[in-house]
């Protein structure tokens, strides 16, 4: 019996660490059918990420990919962005050559809307790598979609780690809560890749050096990456290295017994000024509410960097 891969949507903010995602999915073509990249505005703006994602398909060798521009700002907030992590490009490291590829025409909504409604129900996996502003904005507006989508897989929240951008809430779903509140009551099978994981998945230099070690361009540039990106983290945690947030979600479709967790319910807080954009997660499972999310609390972190330093090396 052939298995067909996996088709699956990725949206996000590229961002050092979604870059390392992007290269892994690509680098997978017999589990993962990319039928699209989506960005949105998130770590850095809308200009950034659109190019970001194009920057990443060509160094990856797959310029066929298709990506498409999003939603430039929140849906009821203005845009909160993170350049002091990741560099005023969002790819701040190595000097990348402008993409040639083209950005598709039409928005990245009505791709989602469009792909969702023409492949078969139940076959489509999203991927949100930063905030959820594309896929709330795409369930809204075509609400017909949202039964159709197998699963989404996203990199966002925390619990035990509590924040990362205030003290109580992580960046992706602090910058859109509205956008969060959506997705996580929409009823889609969810799979929450909180900071609780990508914590626990850090570039020491070990790791980082055998990233270089491929000999490729590939693992040169993520080097450069990673290099550029730890600088933060280090600095702000007094960590060995950085948290790979994102390649956590690719890593999951790819090998999910790298991750354990609990099936609970997680609530998006909207309202209150101290803990906007916090997960509320009912680890301990104190509430009567119903579960709707797999909030991931444990990686082998070793098994994760073997993997995306296998798959980075690949020809």
């Amino acid at each position: 019996m052939t298995r067909h891969p996996r088709k699956i949507i990725i949206d996000t903010d590229p961002g050092q660490d979604d870059a390392f995602a992007i290269l892994l999915a690509l680098a997978s073509p017999e589990e993962l059918d990319v039928l699209g990249i989506c960005a949105v505005a998130g770590n850095v703006p809308l200009n950034w990420t659109e190019r970001n994602a194009r920057v990443i398909c060509e160094l990856a060798g797959k310029p066929q990919t298709k990506v498409f521009a999003g939603c430039d700002a929140p849906l009821k907030r203005p845009l909160v962005t993170a350049e002091h992590v990741h560099g005023k490009t969002g790819l701040d490291g190595p000097v990348m050559a402008e993409p040639t590829m083209p950005l598709q025409p039409g928005h990245a909504v009505d791709f989602l809307i469009d792909t969702l409604r023409r492949e078969p129900s139940g076959t489509v996996t999203l991927c949100p790598l930063g905030p959820l502003t594309n896929i709330a904005t795409a369930f809204l507006k075509a609400p017909d979609i949202v039964g159709r989508v197998q699963e989404i897989v996203l990199m966002g929240g925390a619990y035990f780690e509590v924040g990362n951008i205030t003290p109580a809430a992580e960046f992706n779903i602090y910058v859109d809560p509205e956008a969060a509140e959506v997705v996580f009551k929409a009823g889609v099978p969810l799979v929450v890749m909180p900071l609780d994981v990508t914590h626990k998945v850090l570039t020491n230099r070990a790791r980082v050096e055998a990233f270089r070690a491929l000999g490729t361009n590939v693992g040169r540039v993520a080097a450069e990456w990673a290099d550029f990106f730890e600088r933060f983290d280090m600095a702000k945690y007094g960590m060995d290295g950085a948290p790979l947030h994102d390649p956590c979600v690719i890593a999951y479709l790819l090998q999910p017994g790298l991750f354990k967790g609990r099936h609970i319910n997680v609530e998006i807080e909207t309202q209150s000024d101290l803990t906007l954009g916090m997960t509320v997660a009912d680890w301990w499972g104190v509430t009567n509410r119903k579960a709707n999310a797999m909030f991931m609390g444990a990686v082998d972190a070793d098994g994760f960097f073997a993997l995306l330093t296998d798959r980075l090396g690949r020809p």
